[in-house]
């Protein structure tokens, strides 16, 4: 089931957080992800947050502003089993156009986002971290062209 965040879910979207950072990006010092902890935790709340519960335990989350999703974060004994999957697709019904940002070296998400259509749309290097950081971008209206021009322009 997915939700709409509550305050009593910080402390464990914090805990999904810090792990998943820690578990996806082992070429960023984990000291990073510790470091930045106290701020996140204050920030966190300020998006817009969906969370999914199965069988009463949080799986995951995913953090939005406007269109862009600020992160997506599934908890380590749910991972591979679609929480991911469904959290975008959930957001997918709401937007017409989805962005967001992942690590270049972080080729597992990459191929996930790719997956579900999401087109790399410029590669840049993250400030904070000095990591090369890709914003990619999933537009429905693109999606439904493609597959108009495929279809009627593409027949002989």
């Amino acid at each position: 089931m997915i939700r709409k965040y509550q305050k009593s879910d910080l402390d464990a979207l914090m805990q999904i957080w810090l792990e998943g950072n820690l578990d996806a990006h082992d070429f960023i010092d984990p000291s990073y992800w510790h470091d930045n902890y106290e701020l996140v935790k204050k920030e966190l709340p300020n998006a817009q947050l969906y969370v999914d519960e199965e069988e009463g335990e949080i799986a995951g989350f995913v953090g939005m502003q406007g269109d862009y999703i600020a992160g997506i974060f599934v908890k380590r004994d749910y991972r591979c089993r679609g929480i991911g999957e469904k959290l975008i697709d959930f957001l997918k019904l709401r937007h017409d156009k989805l962005q967001l940002s992942v690590y270049e070296k972080n080729e597992a998400a990459i191929s996930f986002y790719q997956n579900r259509g999401f087109k790399l749309v410029k590669k840049e290097i993250d400030q904070e971290t000095g990591v090369a950081d890709c914003l990619m971008e999933w537009d429905a209206y693109k999606l439904c062209l493609g597959i108009y021009n495929k279809y009627f322009f593409t027949m002989d």
